[in-house]
């Protein structure tokens, strides 16, 4: 571990290599798991001004579960988190004729429907924050659906720092990424 400021990194970012590999997994991160994307406070007030705008480019049924439940709804942890539809996938997720899970907040991005990108916690994965009252942690997550991400990222030789820039930049400013790459450096020298 090292710190940056008032985070606290592990160097698992800087020693394991990750890139996602899509036409392996198909999505997996959006349709596992037991909970939704976790959302920072002030994402929850974005999902609210931007949802009816994402809709149009949801599933049916993410629309039904987005209308029953809200555009966000808080976890059992007490955290806010993305709605699930019937338990499973995220309500934002779409699904490409292929069976790829990709998310539709990104997509109404991309189409130029709304000036947010995604949630942070989306765009930062494989690296998971948590706040704690005087720092903030960064951790590398393992999860098996990403093996195939983690043998891409292997084979490409790009650490999961280097995968995650522009989110890690979106989270924690440009200053604090130079940083990151100053210890990278310094690590590899080493």
């Amino acid at each position: 571990m090292f710190q940056i400021g008032k985070t606290i990194v592990s160097e698992d970012i800087l020693d394991h290599d990750f890139v996602c590999n899509l036409t392996a997994c198909k999505g997996a991160c959006c349709v596992e798991g037991a909970y939704g994307a976790p959302l920072e406070e002030e994402e929850t007030t974005i999902l609210d001004k931007i949802v009816e705008k994402v809709k149009p480019f949801l599933r049916p049924e993410g629309i039904s579960a987005l209308d029953s439940q809200g555009a966000f709804v808080k976890g059992e942890d007490g955290e806010w988190e993305t709605p699930l539809v019937d338990g499973a996938e995220c309500a934002y997720t779409i699904f490409e004729k292929d069976g790829t899970a990709k998310c539709g907040i990104e997509k109404a991005y991309n189409e130029g429907a709304v000036t947010w990108k995604k949630p942070v916690s989306c765009h930062l994965y494989p690296v998971r924050t948590r706040a704690y009252s005087e720092f903030t942690a960064v951790n590398y997550h393992e999860w098996e659906i990403c093996d195939p991400a983690c043998t891409l990222g292997n084979e490409l030789k790009v650490p999961v720092y280097r995968f995650v820039k522009e989110a890690l930049i979106r989270k924690f400013g440009a200053e604090w990424y130079s940083e990151l790459e100053e210890v990278a450096e310094r690590q590899t020298k080493s």
